[in-house]
């Protein structure tokens, strides 16, 4: 259990009440009205911390507090009460059951929490920027594309989710800010350097878009969208290569058309098919935290067909210097179906041997199923691009004309 915890006014270096910072008249002020005692009156619970040299010297944790107790029953009707910590956590979270799930805040933000804060720690250890999928579009390509810009660099690989930190929208993030942080290098260059991270899961993840929201604000977001259709064929021929034992039982029409009565890993393989394709609904949850002008949209196809195009547009929406030209240090390679990085010698670097796989099309009665199945969604997102002045991905005009 995480709880809120207020602050006094009172530091580790705050031990004589004349040498309080702006006098003592400050430290008075606070309690006999002020900020120290307008937290008591508009929090039902206040929880703070002090430090054992506050209760030495002038014993200005005794100060502060008997007389903040004294000023609220002397012009107040509250009633005063203090529990054992443990308890304390659980009455907190009676009253207020959907703060259980801590919501991490940038330390940096306010002035207050620097300075508690370790002087050893700094949020140049923060992403400037996230990729957040969804799987299966080309989100690898583009972060090693990424990666061969000279002034972006990557979180360090996570030891059971490889490149991915996956921080935002699961468990790992109750391991706290320092974990998370502990991922990114310091950079050589503070001002120039752009840390970032790319975590395909956070696209459709319903705790990322807030989460991220409350601790990196001003990032900015990074999406690609491919044929929805294609993206859920994709992912189910991922879990086949992986040996996932319902994608080996039941064929491809056989997951997306379950239905209800299904069982129940048959339906969470068509899930995870599915609901990463609602585009529409995904990106909006994203833009209520974050303006459209952080945001940009990829279109997958001409990620695969033209990158350096591509990443000439992911410079500029970054801001990124110097400018990196990708047609030059970029091939296509025929026998791989892909662009690769062209390194010194004329040899190349290309994604590993599970990217680009080679697998069947897909059947046609899947096809006319999902089309029919995103039908609605693809509107929805066309509507949303055009609300934001965004092109529309070329697939996604192929699709509409079929509407026609």
């Amino acid at each position: 259990m995480v709880l809120p915890r207020q602050t006094c006014g009172l530091f580790t270096h705050t031990i004589f009440y004349k040498e309080y910072p702006g006098g003592p008249q400050e430290l008075d002020k606070s309690i006999q009205g002020g900020e120290l005692f307008l937290t008591i009156l508009l929090n039902p619970i206040s929880i703070f911390m002090t430090h054992l040299s506050n209760y030495g010297n002038d014993r200005l944790g005794l100060y502060t507090f008997v007389n903040l107790a004294s000023f609220v029953q002397s012009w107040t009707n509250l009633k005063l009460q203090t529990l054992r910590p443990i308890q304390l956590a659980h009455k907190y979270f009676e009253l207020f059951p959907e703060q259980k799930d801590p919501l991490w805040q940038n330390p940096c933000d306010d002035r207050r929490h620097r300075d508690i804060w370790s002087r050893d720690k700094t949020c140049g250890h923060l992403p400037k920027f996230l990729v957040i999928g969804p799987q299966k579009t080309g989100t690898t390509a583009l972060y090693l594309f990424l990666l061969m810009h000279p002034s972006i660099i990557s979180n360090l690989p996570n030891p059971k989710t490889f490149e991915e930190v996956q921080f935002f929208n699961g468990n790992n993030y109750h391991k706290g800010i320092d974990w998370y942080m502990n991922f990114f290098p310091t950079p050589l260059n503070i001002t120039a350097d752009v840390l970032f991270e790319k975590s395909a899961s956070y696209f459709h993840s319903e705790d990322a878009p807030k989460r991220a929201a409350s601790l990196i604000p001003k990032a900015k977001i990074i999406t690609i969208l491919i044929d929805p259709s294609d993206r859920a064929y994709s992912w189910y021929q991922h879990q086949r290569s992986h040996e996932d034992s319902t994608a080996l039982k039941f064929n491809f029409y056989e997951v997306i058309a379950s239905n209800d009565g299904a069982p129940s890993e048959l339906k969470g393989l068509q899930k995870k098919c599915l609901i990463p394709g609602w585009y529409a609904v995904h990106i909006e949850r994203w833009l209520k935290y974050f303006p459209s002008s952080q945001l940009l949209i990829i279109d997958g196809q001409q990620l695969r067909s033209d990158p350096a195009a591509t990443m000439d547009g992911v410079q500029k929406f970054l801001s990124v210097a110097p400018h990196y030209n990708y047609s030059d240090a970029l091939t296509f390679d025929p026998q791989k179906g892909f662009w690769c990085q062209l390194l010194d010698g004329g040899k190349i670097k290309c994604l590993g041997k599970s990217k680009g796989r080679k697998y069947p099309p897909m059947d046609q009665e899947s096809r006319a199923f999902l089309s029919n199945y995103y039908r609605d969604h693809n509107v929805e997102l066309s509507k949303l691009l055009h609300r934001l002045g965004q092109p529309l991905p070329s697939w996604l005009r192929q699709e509409l004309q079929k509407l026609r």
